[in-house]
């Protein structure tokens, strides 16, 4: 019997999108560890995610603490290979594209632990994101590549990755599925902030490139105080921070169209999806969740590139840019002509990409 696998997070997306493997894996009786780096760490950003999607106790916390990116990768790595020589893991589970997915891949490989990535194969050809390079090295790594949709597999198949690919789905769907019964049942968001069905857009916005930009972060402003619809903003930490740095805190926390909240759970956030009349983001996860059976959201994407085009390509998203005039546009553009969101079936799965990635594991012999 070889030792179980490591299941490694680090961040808010990645215990969304890793809860359904290790909750079939759990369904199965097949054991693991639970690492989390402690990139992103806080009741806010990730205990409660944490707690809600019912995941095990942690096996190990690294805590790696803040720093520059460089710092956060060497801490990710020097804690990982620190606990994979005491206690080699069959093989290191990894998701998505944050340092901590990029800091796993290097410490399997140079210790010849089998790296499988979930999620992989997403391009965005943008180099200006460092998650284009840690997905990039990171699919190249590994041994068993999880990809969500065909576009993703054809992709590693173009690039000559060595390991081998499957298509399975995406998590995000089985988590999506799964949680919003409950999260129906149990969050009291729309009575604390007093909201109505339809009554309000959603907006979040996190990513570096555009919020450390006070130009961007500004443009982002002036499109929240001309939405259609009163904008519903969850707030990232760093961007609260950059906002206030920028001179902007004032004109985003008066406006009478931006209601500034802070950061909420999960099911509070799936409430919320599913309630909205459309979404305003530069998030990669909520491209792909705005298009579930049980969302079904049409979503702007504040960004110049995205590495989920078949959302784009199903009419789910639309890619709008991070210029004032161009994403009122066309968000004014769909909402005048009847805010209508796509009837097709979403092209990142049938929600049992979870079923099926763990039965590669099974029969790749890493549980």
């Amino acid at each position: 019997m070889p030792n179980p696998p490591a299941i490694i997070l680090g961040t808010r997306p990645e215990i969304i999108k890793m809860a359904p493997i290790a909750t079939e894996m759990g369904n199965r009786n097949l054991p693991f560890h639970l690492i989390h780096t402690g990139q992103h760490y806080s009741r806010n950003m990730s205990e409660i995610f944490l707690r809600e999607l019912a995941m095990p106790p942690l096996d190990r916390f690294l805590d790696i603490g803040k720093g520059t990116p460089s710092q956060q990768l060497a801490r990710c790595i020097f804690g990982l290979e620190k606990t994979f020589l005491k206690d080699p893991p069959s093989a290191i589970l990894v998701e998505g594209d944050t340092n901590t997915v990029l800091a796993g891949a290097l410490s399997g490989s140079k210790l010849n632990i089998p790296v499988v990535h979930v999620e992989a194969g997403l391009r965005s050809y943008d180099l200006r994101m460092p998650e284009e390079h840690n997905r990039k090295v990171t699919d190249h790594l590994s041994s068993l590549l999880l990809a969500p949709t065909k576009n993703n597999a054809r992709t590693l198949r173009d690039e000559h990755v060595h390991g081998k690919i499957h298509v399975t789905g995406n998590t995000v769907i089985d988590a999506c599925l799964r949680n919003m019964p409950v999260a129906l049942k149990k969050s009291r968001i729309m009575d604390d902030l007093d909201l109505a069905q339809d009554s309000y857009a959603l907006a979040t916005v996190h990513r570096a490139e555009n919020v450390d930009d006070p130009k961007v972060l500004s443009n982002f402003i002036e499109v929240f105080e001309h939405s259609p619809q009163p904008v519903l903003l969850p707030l990232h930490p760093r961007t609260v921070k950059n906002a206030r740095r920028f001179g902007l805190w004032k004109r985003l926390s008066t406006s009478n169209n931006i209601k500034v909240i802070d950061p909420v759970g999960y099911w509070d956030f799936l409430v919320l999806m599913k309630n909205c009349s459309f979404i305003l983001t530069d998030s990669g996860g909520i491209q792909e969740e705005c298009t579930s059976p049980n969302i079904r959201r049409k979503c702007f994407v504040l960004r110049k590139s995205t590495e989920r085009q078949e959302a784009v390509e199903a009419n789910f998203a639309e890619l709008v840019g991070v210029r004032p005039d161009g994403i009122l546009k066309a968000v004014r553009n769909w909402w005048e002509k009847g805010a209508r969101v796509p009837k097709g079936k979403s092209p990142f799965g049938d929600g049992k990409a979870a079923e099926k990635s763990v039965k590669l594991l099974q029969k790749a012999r890493y549980c």
